[in-house]
C-alpha cells in the first residue's frame, strides 16, 4: 500500500491570473497526513480556507472556480493536476489573490516548483477510490461523455473534436501517472481565434498572452484583423503559421491540445479528494462536464468508503447475543422485536442481524402484493441494535428503556425484501453522557448500503 505524500518545505511561484490580469503569488506549504489539498486566501481579513472539493465548485466558465462563503479561487485545475501528477496528497496552497497564476498555460511551472520543494512520504497509507464497475456520465447538450472503468492503476484517455479542419480529431493517453511530468505537464491551454474577441468582451483573459496560450486559427484572417488582434494582445504584430497557430511558438506534441484537455481532466477530477484506481475515458471533455462527472464519482466513492466498514457475517459462528438473550435486555416483544442476533459489540459500535422473512407481520398490510420492509421499521431495527450498545454501559440493563430524541439525515437507498439478511451497524458519534446516545446507523444487504441515519436516543431507568 502506497503512503500519503506532502512536500518537504514551502515554495512560492508568482505570475498573472489569466482572467484578472493581476499578479498573484502562490505558496505551497507542507501539510500533515489526511489534511488533503486546501487553498487559503491570505489576502482576505479572515484568511478563508477552501477545501479542494467538488462540492465547493462555484463556476466552470473557462476554468474551475471553488468558493467558500464570499472567498473564491479561480483556475484551480492546473495546480491540482500538477499535484495529482506528482502523487502529492496533502498541501496547503496560500494565495494573495483570487486566481492562481496562469504561468505558461500548462502545469509544468507548478511541477517544477513542487519538485524544488521536495516530495516527502508520510506514515499513513493512501485511501484510493477503486472503480469497481463502469460509471458513465453524458451531457446530451454538448455531446460530451465521461466514463470510469475498472483498472489496476490510474489511466486517462481523452478524445477531442471541435469540428475544426486545423485541429481535427485528436486523442491523448496517459497509461501511468508516473509519466505525467514527461507526457502531460508541459501541454499548454489553447483557444480558437474566433473566441478571443468574445472572451475579451466578457471581461475575461485580461492576463492572456501569446506566451501562455496556443491560439488556433481555424479560418481565413485578413491583415486588418491580425493588426486589431495584435493591438488587443499588446503585441507589435502577429502572424499565422502554416500549422494554423497564431504565433511562432512550436507545439510540444502534435496532439498538444488533446494532452492539455487530459491535463484539465486530471485537475478537475482531483476535486474528488482521493486518488483513483481506474481508467477514465473522456470524450469532448470540458470543465463543466468534468465537474459533473466528478460529482457522480464522489457519490460512488462515499458509498465505497462506507462499504469498507461493512461487517463480516459468518452464520456458522456463535453470536454474542441470540434472540432470547436480546429479549433479556430489550423490552420489545413479538411482533416488534426486530433483531435476531448481535455479532459484534465494542465500546463504540455494535452489529446486529435481521433475517427478513415473508412471515413478517408488516408484510400483511404494507404493500402486500409487493412486500417491502418499511423504512420506519428499518430505523427501529437500527435503534434496537444501538440500544444493546447503550445498555451495555449500565448495570441491570433489562430494567432500562431507550427513547428516541432525534432522527436526522435518514436515507433509504435500496429495498429490503423477504429473504434478505440485513446487517445493522451502529457507531457512536460521541461518548454517552447522562444517558444520551448519538449514533450513526448503516444497514447493509450484501454489498449494498440499503439505509442509513443519525439517531439520538436516551436510556432511562424504569421507576
Amino acid at each position: 500500500m502506497l503512503k500519503q505524500r506532502t512536500i518537504q518545505k514551502s515554495v512560492s511561484i508568482s505570475g498573472v491570473g489569466l482572467h484578472t490580469g493581476k499578479t498573484v503569488t502562490l505558496t505551497f506549504q507542507p501539510a500533515p497526513a489526511n489534511h488533503g489539498i486546501k487553498f487559503q486566501r491570505i489576502d482576505l481579513e479572515d484568511q478563508t480556507v477552501i477545501n479542494a472539493d467538488v462540492s465547493r465548485v462555484a463556476s466552470t466558465q473557462r476554468g474551475t472556480t471553488i468558493q467558500s462563503g464570499k472567498a473564491s479561487v479561480s483556475t484551480v485545475e492546473h495546480v491540482l493536476s500538477a499535484l495529482t501528477g506528482l502523487r502529492i496528497d496533502n498541501v496547503l496552497i496560500e494565495l494573495d489573490g483570487p486566481e492562481t497564476p496562469i504561468m505558461d498555460g500548462s502545469a509544468a511551472p507548478f511541477v517544477k516548483a513542487l519538485k524544488d520543494a521536495g516530495v516527502k512520504e508520510q506514515e499513513e497509507s493512501r485511501e484510493y477510490f477503486e472503480v469497481e464497475e463502469p460509471i458513465v456520465y453524458r451531457d446530451e447538450a454538448s455531446g460530451s461523455e465521461m466514463m470510469a472503468l475498472p483498472a489496476d492503476n490510474y489511466e486517462v484517455i481523452t478524445l477531442i473534436d471541435f469540428n475544426s479542419p486545423v485541429l481535427g480529431q485528436q486523442f491523448a493517453t496517459l497509461k501511468n501517472i508516473d509519466d505525467y511530468e514527461k507526457e502531460i505537464a508541459s501541454c499548454r491551454t489553447f483557444v480558437f481565434l474566433h473566441e478571443l474577441e468574445y472572451l475579451h468582451k466578457q471581461n475575461l483573459i485580461k492576463g492572456g498572452d501569446l506566451d501562455n496560450a496556443i491560439v488556433i486559427v481555424d479560418r481565413l484572417v485578413s491583415q486588418e484583423e491580425l493588426d486589431q488582434l495584435a493591438k488587443l494582445l499588446g503585441k507589435p504584430s502577429v502572424k499565422v503559421e502554416d500549422t494554423g497557430i497564431l504565433n511562432t511558438l512550436e507545439l510540444h506534441f502534435n496532439n498538444e491540445p488533446a494532452r492539455h484537455k487530459l491535463l484539465d481532466v486530471i485537475g478537475d477530477i482531483a476535486l474528488l479528494g482521493a486518488p483513483i484506481k481506474g481508467r477514465i475515458v473522456a470524450t469532448k471533455p470540458g470543465h463543466k462536464t468534468n465537474v459533473e462527472f466528478t460529482k457522480v464519482l464522489k457519490k460512488y466513492y462515499l458509498d465505497q468508503k462506507k462499504l469498507k466498514g461493512k461487517p463480516k457475517y459468518d452464520p456458522d459462528q456463535e453470536p454474542l447475543f441470540n434472540t432470547a438473550q436480546i429479549a433479556e435486555w430489550l423490552p420489545h416483544r413479538y411482533p416488534f422485536l426486530l433483531i435476531d442476533k448481535i455479532i459484534e459489540l465494542s465500546e463504540n459500535h455494535v452489529v446486529g442481524v435481521k433475517n427478513v422473512t415473508f412471515n413478517e407481520m408488516f408484510f400483511q398490510g404494507h404493500f402486500p402484493n409487493n412486500p417491502v420492509m418499511p423504512g420506519v421499521l428499518q430505523i427501529e431495527a437500527m435503534a434496537q441494535t444501538g440500544g444493546i450498545l447503550a445498555l451495555s454501559t449500565v448495570e441491570d440493563p433489562g430494567n432500562w428503556d431507550t427513547y428516541f430524541l432525534k432522527i436526522e439525515n435518514a436515507k433509504f437507498k435500496h429495498k429490503i425484501v423477504p429473504g434478505d439478511t440485513v446487517l445493522l451497524k451502529m457507531e457512536l458519534l460521541a461518548p454517552i453522557r447522562r444517558g444520551i446516545c448519538q449514533m450513526y446507523g448503516t444497514a447493509y444487504v450484501g454489498n449494498k448500503i440499503v439505509s442509513e441515519a443519525e439517531l439520538t436516543a436516551q436510556i432511562v431507568k424504569r421507576s
